[in-house]
């Protein structure tokens, strides 16, 4: 479990199609640790003295933009939540949803703008002033419609994440809030309303 709080933009050294080498500030990594390398919960199967070694899946593979990273590309890094830790940021998972596409970044006078277009798949699960992870960084929504989303960005998290490097185009990691997963789940199961059964079979009252 994670916050979508970054905590280092690292360094990828090398990768493959099942395989990720990573260059990070972290110390003391353990191997087995879980790691969000921008947004994608990954293990730490190998340490060495500059960073980490993590394997992917094919489903990984095909459903993030771990593929389309190079050697030497920047990816936002946390390490996982400690029960003792503040919850900071909101709960994030680390299992991508999909991908969503930069359409817009505009530099207003205290933030950024950022207009993402995506498959409904992903807005479905999206409300205004919900929360959401962009590459592992959590943020909130500005707005919303059926193939696009907002938000805005203050400078202190644009500037110490990779959506400084981010151009038109690219590409990025999305998680929605994983509460959106669960009243989906509750409300569709036999009834598309929530009635006081239902409630009450799922432990809400």
């Amino acid at each position: 479990m994670f916050t979508g709080l970054i905590e280092d933009v690292g360094i990828v050294k090398s990768i493959s199609s099942s395989k990720i080498e990573i260059e990070t500030k972290f110390e003391d990594i353990l191997k087995g640790e879980s790691i969000a390398v921008s947004g994608v919960c990954l293990t730490a199967v190998l340490v060495c003295e500059y960073g980490f070694v993590a394997d992917y899946s094919p489903n990984t593979y095909k459903i993030t933009t771990l593929p389309k990273l190079k050697k030497n590309s920047r990816i936002n890094l946390e390490r996982a939540l400690k029960l003792s830790s503040r919850l900071d940021g909101h709960i994030v998972s680390g299992h991508v949803d999909g991908i969503a596409k930069i359409k817009e970044i505009e530099k207003l006078r205290q933030f950024y703008r950022v207009t993402f277009s995506c498959s409904e798949n992903i807005t479905k699960y999206c409300v205004d002033k919900g929360s959401i992870a962009i590459d592992g960084i959590s943020l909130t929504l500005s707005s919303v419609s059926t193939l696009e989303f907002e938000i805005f960005i203050i400078p202190e998290t644009f500037n110490n994440t990779t959506m400084r490097f981010k151009k038109i185009d690219d590409e990025v990691n999305v998680e929605t809030d994983v509460f959106a997963r669960y009243v989906e789940k509750f409300t569709n199961k036999k009834t598309n309303s929530v009635t006081f059964e239902m409630l009450e079979q799922n432990g809400f009252v």
